[in-house]
């Protein structure tokens, strides 16, 4: 049985009085589910000390393992400085950064190679879920992000559409079901049953405690990426905690 995954993202927050908040986070983490939090490079290597039962990832890697990439890091860098997990391809890097698929497979391989498990991420935008291409959307984004090399063990696919990212909209029950399900099938065509089957995929997108049990009673749901919510303990551990018991 897959141990289900509860990861923050907390992208351009923090700092390192932020950290404090680990400490009440770790009752969430238990047997069945494991608990990450990806805070911003300048933290990774003081959250891996503070961690305690808590994974440390990054939030986006390059694809070299070094050289003249001025502001960049590696991925073999953050595996240096403690981390364990990688996120890779979140809309924002796609939108903000231009990056393509190609790049997100790219940065993804990198992260195995440096010993990162990857959460390769994939979602649509309002415009695209209202034109009803989402699915086709979707099986573009995981055919051209996931590398053939990807198994249960290195890879973990957060789906996050753009349009529920911080709005505090979120899709349907039966809309995270759709796509929770067609992604699994499209990911045992492409691997397998039985690696499509040990694959972790999270839901993201305006998570919450509120909102939580419904959106993990969904087949195929198997945890969640949070941005804003996993910040503070209080917030984030209730989540944990709901995965949990789901």
């Amino acid at each position: 049985m897959k141990r289900k995954l509860a990861a923050g993202n907390w992208k351009m927050n923090g700092s390192r009085a932020a950290l404090a908040e680990f400490d009440a986070m770790q009752p969430g983490v238990t047997d069945s589910v494991e608990m990450v939090i990806c805070p911003p490079a300048t933290l990774v290597a003081t959250a891996v000390e503070k961690a305690g039962a808590l994974g440390i990832g990054g939030q986006t890697c390059h694809v070299k393992a070094s050289g003249a990439h001025t502001g960049d890091i590696s991925a073999a860098m953050l595996k240096d400085a403690g981390a364990s997990y990688v996120i890779t391809g979140h809309s924002e890097r796609r939108t903000d950064h231009g990056e393509s698929n190609a790049d997100v497979a790219a940065q993804s391989t990198a992260a195995w190679e440096a010993g990162l498990v990857a959460i390769i991420c994939v979602g649509e935008t309002l415009e695209e879920r209202e034109s009803g291409a989402t699915l086709n959307v979707i099986a573009e984004q995981l055919a051209g992000s996931i590398p053939d090399a990807a198994t249960a063990a290195n890879t973990v696919v957060a789906y996050e559409p753009v349009w529920a990212i911080g709005t505090g909209k979120v899709p349907t029950l039966e809309q995270i079901a759709e796509v929770h399900d067609d992604m699994r099938a499209k990911l045992s065509d492409r691997f397998g049953t039985e690696i499509a089957d040990g694959m972790r995929l999270l839901y993201g997108g305006s998570v919450k405690a509120g909102n939580a049990a419904e959106i993990f009673a969904v087949p195929n749901v198997d945890g969640a990426l949070v941005g804003g919510a996993s910040l503070k303990a209080a917030d984030f551990l209730p989540i944990a905690e709901t995965l949990g018991a789901a």
